[in-house]
């Protein structure tokens, strides 16, 4: 899969995916847009003390390392896992110049399926897997039945690139998955995603998108 490192409106990097021609971040600003979406309107939005986020994508990385830099400037605990099916190297990841801090190369070279401490206020679990892959109505991915996610991030390729993550199962899979009142951020705001979420048990807001970026995004919590 070939990916070229592209510079984004706000001057941080991001990747293209050429076989897909799909960018992992938005090109009106990559930081500014991981930053307002899922910590702005996801992380912070959550009363948790101790919160277990999840995320769909790791990707480059971004969202990781942001909730990392907010919990530790919090002293807020965090206990992280994020599935991906197609994990980057830190050689593809270490050019897009995210980070000096050597806590993001460990983030990158934590291994996988397992609990990883990186700092005293944030776990990473990182799984290896297919986020599309069901136990019945909750997702395989869940290996830990003794907490629920209070924050989940929910960062897949855009519907029409990766149509099959996008589903209603999905939605309906990761609500059980979730603690009431638990928060779900996407970039995504289109009318059907939106219906799809409200049908599997969320209450759905739109809210104003990042600055010079997406006109709207959308906001779910579990009731």
């Amino acid at each position: 899969m070939t990916k070229t490192i592209e510079r984004t409106e706000d001057g941080s990097a991001t990747l293209l995916f050429t076989e897909m021609n799909e960018h992992y971040h938005s090109t009106k600003g990559a930081r500014t847009e991981s930053q307002h979406i899922y910590i702005d309107k996801g992380l912070n939005a959550s009363n948790v003390e101790q919160p277990h986020v999840l995320e769909i994508g790791f990707g480059t990385g971004l969202n990781a390392l942001l909730t990392l830099e907010t919990a530790n400037r919090e002293q807020r605990v965090v206990h992280y896992t994020t599935i991906e099916r197609y994990p980057l190297t830190w050689e593809e990841v270490q050019p897009l110049g995210y980070s000096d801090s050597l806590l993001f190369k460990e983030l990158h070279t934590a291994s996988w399926d397992d609990d990883v401490r990186i700092t005293r206020y944030f776990t990473l679990h990182k799984v290896f897997g297919d986020a599309t892959a069901h136990n019945g109505d909750s997702p395989a991915f869940v290996l830990n039945p003794a907490f629920k996610y209070d924050v989940v991030y929910f960062d897949a390729f855009a519907p029409e690139k990766q149509p099959e993550m996008w589903s209603e199962q999905l939605f309906n899979a990761l609500n059980v998955s979730m603690n009431k009142g638990g928060i779900l951020t996407t970039y995504c705001a289109k009318g059907e995603i939106r219906r799809q979420l409200q049908r599997t048990g969320f209450k759905v807001e739109r809210l104003e998108g990042p600055v010079n970026g997406k006109r709207e995004i959308l906001r779910a919590v579990k009731e």
